[in-house]
């Protein structure tokens, strides 16, 4: 599902539309799926997570907290150079749409700078921290040429701790061309998150999927 959002130019009395789209999963017909993780990078969880894509010849997209970035600057170089892609997921991981539009335009400044400076590499699309956003934040993001990336299977609460079985099978449920789907490596245990992708990477492939990054996925989406 797409939304794409529309503001009123008051200067002109016009609609304009602007580039800031969310994106929950993308139309496509090629067997592909971004598998993404937000809130690392961790020292304990992340390497085991980047082990089963390693392992598997697959790829996944993180979307770090800026903070994060600068504590453990050495993670995000592996997950760089085994050839995972990052996204901004704001600095401190604040509720954004309680944030003025200045505030919310500097956690995103902030956290696009850390990643540069750590890889080299500006980060192209935004997950915002636990999926709020408002009318300011869609602008913010426009300004940045920030796409907003959700997921289909939000349903897993899967940083709730809920258990593999039910990680995995609301997951398995929302397995489709074009699929985004949404798990954690940061913050906490997370375990059951990493067993659901010990399970979930390997079956995929076995259907036919190729895990692809966020921007593999939405350039082969079909306008």
């Amino acid at each position: 599902m797409i939304f794409v959002v529309f503001f009123l130019n008051s200067n002109k009395g016009e609609i304009k539309l602007k580039a800031a789209r969310i994106y929950n999963e993308v139309t496509t017909s090629d067997k592909l799926i971004a598998i993404t993780f937000d809130d690392g990078p961790n020292p304990e969880w992340t390497p085991q997570f980047l082990q089963v894509f390693k392992e598997h010849g697959a790829k996944a997209t993180f979307y770090v907290q800026g903070s994060n970035m600068e504590k453990f600057p050495d993670v995000a170089q592996r997950m760089d150079a085994e050839g995972h892609e990052f996204g901004n997921h704001s600095f401190t991981h604040p509720h954004m749409a309680s944030l003025s539009k200045e505030e919310q335009s500097e956690e995103l400044r902030r956290a696009e700078q850390i990643i540069i400076d750590v890889i080299g590499k500006r980060p192209t699309t935004f997950r915002p921290p636990y999926l709020e956003y408002n009318d300011d934040l869609i602008a913010v993001c426009e300004q940045f040429n920030y796409p907003i990336i959700h997921a289909t299977n939000l349903d897993t609460r899967d940083w709730d701790m809920p258990g593999t079985d039910h990680i995995v099978k609301v997951s398995r449920a929302e397995i489709r061309e074009g699929s985004i789907l949404l798990f954690h490596d940061g913050f906490g245990d997370r375990s059951q998150s990493l067993a659901a992708i010990q399970i979930l990477v390997p079956e995929l492939i076995e259907q036919g999927y190729k895990l692809v990054t966020i921007s593999e996925l939405l350039a082969a989406e079909i306008k």
